[in-house]
């Protein structure tokens, strides 16, 4: 029988050993690949903030890619805290207690209007063509019904009441016609129609257990605590750019529905935006706005912003271009004008860049010296 010489062993077990160290090898250079791979991914998602990896930034609303990819610092992304609801806060009727019959179908109607107001106002409006294309619920969120969302919890409650800005006693349906003029940046349509009128029903439905000067937590736009120094529109276009240009658009356009008539997103700026006359274009009111409300699923109780983001985004939406509205006639008595209105003159020698953009605490000491030296 034939029987392997020990030269011939020795050779086998060599080509054995030679083998096993070739897979050695091979699973250590698949392992330092990976190894590598992992360091990369890494530094990566420690140096590029989350969502805006490159090739992601460059999408644009419509499929467009040819704005340039700029990379936001990490400094704006902070997080924020969830905030306890008191129980006693303002919270809307329920649709089941919208009476039958006539007033009912008026309520319904008034809140239609509200949700879809470009449907029947806007550029391919059903009843007129005489706003921007916005609806009221872009700023007034879910008709007028939200915690902090610019609701409309004391709206009929607090007329008639005399109004500053125009120097006169108002009643409800002259505000209502200041905002188709500032925030919708159109015409008035007429106070007496049918649409006004079913708006109004609807507003004093949501208000109906209000009383007037009533207290209400969460009514309105929150007020939030100013900040020591002037909010800062190049921050704000970090935030914006985080956290809004997915919904809004790279270039703050908004995105519009299939229909192409009405918008899923409103545009922030730009001649289809609120003009400089609304409330919006005071910071106060879009801080305090965007706080509670933005980015989307954001709430009073699970905000997404910082304070100072809420501060600085909205400063810089409102350092892009909008329609501009007159307003010489506005705020004739001078001591009343608010502290963030971005236009003089001014009864005190702050300039037009503070009282827009903050910041705002030295602007309120010096009215409150004033009244009280005036006392």
């Amino acid at each position: 029988m034939y029987q392997p010489t020990n030269k011939m062993k020795q050779q086998d077990e060599n080509r054995e050993v030679t083998k096993a160290l070739v897979k050695v090898s091979k699973a250590l250079i698949t392992v330092s690949v990976l190894f590598a791979v992992c360091i990369i991914v890494v530094i990566v998602t420690l140096i590029v903030p989350t969502g805006h990896l490159p090739g992601k930034d460059s999408q644009k609303i419509n499929g467009r890619s040819d704005q340039p990819v700029t990379i936001p610092s990490t400094e704006a992304s902070a997080g924020t805290t969830p905030r306890p609801i008191p129980a006693d806060a303002w919270k809307a009727p329920n649709d089941n207690t919208i009476p039958a019959g006539k007033d009912g179908e008026m309520i319904k109607y008034g809140r239609e209007l509200v949700a879809h107001t470009a449907r029947y106002f806007g550029p391919q409006g059903s009843i007129a063509k005489i706003t921007n294309g916005m609806n009221c619920q872009n700023c007034h969120l879910d008709a007028g019904s939200r915690l902090f969302g610019n609701n409309y919890a004391s709206f009929i409650a607090s007329y008639p009441k005399l109004s500053n800005r125009s120097g006169r006693v108002e009643q409800p349906e002259e505000r209502i016609a200041e905002c188709f003029e500032r925030s919708l940046a159109g015409k008035v349509p007429n106070p007496s129609s049918k649409e006004i009128q079913a708006m109004l029903a609807y507003m004093k439905w949501i208000g109906k257990d209000v009383k007037k000067g009533q207290k209400l937590f969460g009514n309105a736009t929150e007020k939030l605590a100013f900040m020591d120094q002037a909010a800062d529109p190049a921050k704000g276009k970090e935030v914006f750019m985080m956290k809004c240009q997915s919904c809004h658009g790279a270039n703050g356009e908004g995105l519009l529905n299939a229909d192409k008539k009405t918008y899923a997103n409103p545009p922030l700026w730009g001649k289809h935006s609120y003009n400089d006359g609304a409330g919006m274009y005071r910071l106060t009111n879009f801080a305090g706005f965007v706080k509670n409300n933005m980015p989307y699923g954001a709430s009073y109780h699970s905000p997404q912003l910082t304070d100072e983001e809420a501060w600085n985004v909205g400063a810089f939406v409102n350092s892009q271009p909008r329609p501009h509205k007159d307003q010489q006639h506005d705020w004739k008595d001078l001591k009343k004008k608010p502290i963030d209105f971005p236009f003089g003159p001014y009864a005190d020698q702050f300039s037009e860049k503070q009282h827009k953009y903050g910041p705002f605490k030295p602007i309120k000491d010096a009215q409150k010296q004033a009244s009280i030296i005036k006392s």
